[in-house]
């Protein structure tokens, strides 16, 4: 029993000893003089994040000093030769959620280290590292390059704190700067944004988003507008209108169907779709597709379809204004004219019927409503 409890009191006693041990291991969280920050950017439906340390320039001479030109040996770590870490403190990261390409060159989605190598004439090599968890340059290794990429330095106003910042941002690409002291070293980013979506379409239709009809409609859709296959968009609206628990004809997803038929050239089928959607159109459906024909220079035919929506809805707004834009589209403004001057008392609204005002006054002007 003497044994037992000597025994017992040692494992008391080790388990003590144990605990400030592992208290000191634990680093407590302190304020950094370089404060860590993180920018983001969408392009399409795909994420670019850069985390990174924001030193201050501090009356320091920064290009050439601080940060040395070329490669160099910063006397510690596994590295020989380093490029900057484009920041401080640890890695400098940079994030895609999809491929991309940076200057032109293709870079898998991923996590990447971001280094730089400046140089003395005013450019730098951005390098994307597949190792991206280091502190610093000091573990730099070129065997783990993803991609280089030149690019040209330019001269900004003075930015005391490093800075990342995403400009020029459009609907398939954005520019990533990074800009300290008086420089600002660009670097444009390109994402194959119909790809992406529709990688992400083609996913969602097999899980939970796929269950409702308004998902394969917005698939098909999407993809006729950005130049998908055009034969997969057709299954995809065939789909919602027919063989599936959800289907149901709508003038919306026989329309889009019509539109996708002449992409494929198989015009007198989309003339035979077209012509059913017509007949389940609202007032305002139809008035949309009379509009849409004559963006398409198809004025006959415009006249055909604003025509009908007046037959079938005598009265309503907003028949008139169509047959307005028919006529008008055709160069007759006198009648447009006419037809205007009914629209305006059944304008619903104001917006409306300042809208028909402006047109009444481009017409006696001689001049097309469309």
């Amino acid at each position: 029993m003497k044994q037992f409890y000597t025994f017992l009191s040692a494992g008391v006693i080790c388990l003590m000893l144990s605990i400030p041990v592992q208290a000191e291991a634990q680093l407590v969280d302190l304020p950094r003089g370089s404060q860590k920050a993180k920018i983001s950017q969408r392009v399409g439906i795909s994420d670019i994040t850069i985390v990174y340390s924001r030193p201050s320039v501090n009356n320091r001479e920064i290009w050439g000093k601080l940060v040395p030109f070329g490669m160099n040996n910063l006397g510690f770590g596994t590295a020989k030769e380093s490029p900057w870490r484009a920041g401080a403190n640890e890695n400098t990261t940079i994030k895609f959620s999809d491929d991309v390409t940076v200057e032109g060159k293709p870079l898998q989605a991923g996590k990447y280290g971001l280094h730089m190598i400046i140089n003395p004439d005013n450019t730098a090599t951005v390098i994307f590292s597949n190792s991206h968890q280091a502190w610093g340059s000091y573990f730099y290794d070129p065997v783990d390059d993803a991609l280089r990429v030149d690019v040209s330095m330019k001269d900004v106003p003075h930015t005391e704190q490093l800075t990342y910042l995403f400009t020029n941002v459009d609907a398939t690409s954005t520019v990533a700067s990074l800009n300290w002291e008086k420089k600002q070293i660009p670097f444009k980013i390109g994402v194959d944004v119909p790809n992406v979506v529709l990688t992400d379409i083609r996913h969602k239709l097999e899980n939970a988003p796929g269950f409702q009809r308004q998902t394969w409609e917005q698939a098909a859709t999407y993809s006729l507008n950005n130049g998908g296959d055009m034969e997969e968009a057709l299954g995809w609206i065939n789909g919602t209108v027919e063989g599936m628990f959800f289907s149901e004809k709508n003038f919306g997803n026989l329309s889009t169907k019509a539109q996708i038929l002449n992409k494929l050239n198989r015009t007198t089928e989309a003339d035979a779709v077209m012509e059913e959607a017509l007949g389940m159109a609202t007032v305002f459906e139809t008035h949309g597709y009379g509009r849409q024909l004559i963006g398409q220079g198809k004025k006959e035919k415009a006249m055909e379809v604003f025509k009908m929506n007046a037959e079938k809805h005598k009265g309503e707004w907003p028949v008139d204004y169509g047959m307005a834009r028919a006529y008008s589209a055709m160069g007759n403004y006198a009648a447009a004219l006419k037809h205007l001057k009914i629209a305006v008392d059944r304008a619903p609204d104001a917006l409306n019927k300042n809208a028909i005002t402006t047109n009444m006054a481009k017409l006696e002007k001689g001049e097309d409503i469309n």
